[in-house]
Parts: structure tokens; sequence; C-alpha cells
């Protein structure tokens, strides 16, 4: 395995040095083709296809250490930091299989993934939804995203009490002279 994930690094070394138009790439002219393979992948998902898939993943391995290597270059970060990012972002958000916490479903181990994320210094559970989605997309996730921190109801009465119970807390903060801060916070 690592074999082949070197051989990948060292052919990306050479082509960046040597291949007029991998020299010319930049993030952002990349950024358009990993969406279209994005795209691709999804494609062959759908199909069943498990030999597209393999070709995609592979083209996607390659956009990946390709967006490492002009981070090397731009010397912000390097394929070795984005590993050892990932690492620890699932070592932390997985504290249930790396530590002492207990998850025994799935729906447990996504709320505690959403906690954690917070902790993190993020402000929203939906902070983590890209902008750039397609709007469906982006509203399907923004779904899945509040559904595993509980905004998930069965009538729609029940919504209107979430909302009224969430207008009611807004109120409180204000009417008791919370910072700003405070009341940004519960809005």
């Amino acid at each position: 395995r690592l074999q082949a994930f070197e051989r990948l690094l060292n052919i990306m070394d050479d082509l960046r040095e040597k291949c007029p138009w991998d020299k010319k790439q930049t993030l952002e002219s990349l950024r358009h083709l990993t969406i279209e393979e994005t795209y691709e992948l999804a494609d062959a998902i759908i199909d069943n296809d498990l030999e597209a898939l393999k070709g995609e993943i592979g083209d996607l391995l390659l956009h990946m250490v390709f967006y490492c290597k002009i981070g090397q270059e731009k010397e912000a970060f390097d394929i070795t930091d984005a590993l050892n990012g990932i690492c620890d972002k699932l070592v932390y958000r997985h504290p249930h299989i790396y530590g002492d916490v207990e998850a025994t479903t799935e729906e447990e181990v996504k709320a505690n993934w959403e906690k954690l994320k917070l902790k993190e210094g993020k402000k929203s559970v939906l902070e983590g939804v890209p902008k750039s989605l397609p709007a469906l997309v982006k509203a399907a996730r923004i779904q899945e995203k509040v559904k595993g921190i509980g905004f998930e109801w069965e009538n729609r009465k029940d919504v209107w009490a979430k909302v009224q119970e969430e207008m009611d807390e807004l109120a409180e903060e204000v009417e008791s002279g919370a910072s700003e801060d405070k009341v940004e916070e519960e809005f």
C-alpha cells in the first residue's frame, strides 16, 4: 500500500517539474476539475460500477496529492500535514473507539461527532456545510446536520412548538440584558 502511494507522490513530483500543463496548474484551476471528478465518482457508485469506481478514486487521489504538492510549494502544508490532520481528527472524533466515551448506536455516534465539532470552535453544526453546494443538495445536508442534534419531528405541530421554544429562549436572553455575543449565540 505504501509503495503504491509513494509511487504516486514521485510521479506528481516529476509531473510538476517536467510537464507544461501540470506546472501551470493552481489550486483555483484544479477546483472545477476536482468537482467534475467527484461527480464521476458519484456516477460510478450509482451505477455500481466497481471498475469505474476504482478509476475515479485514483483520479481523486491524484487531485488530493496535487493540492498537497501546491501547498508544499507555497510552504503552507504538505501531504504529511494533511494525512496527520485527518488522522488526528478521526481519533479525536471517535472517542468511543480511542477513548472512554460510550456510543453504541449510529445516532449516538453522529450526535457526539457534532458536539465535538462545536467544541472545536465551530459556532454551529451548519458551519461544515459548503457554501458552494447546489441548493437542493445543500438543503438536504442541512437537514441531515440538524437531525443529528435533535431537530426532527413527526408533525408540524411539534415543529412550531420547537420554534416557539427557541423564540422564548432568545427573548429571555434579550430581556435579561445578556451580552450581544450571548444574544447572537442564542439567535
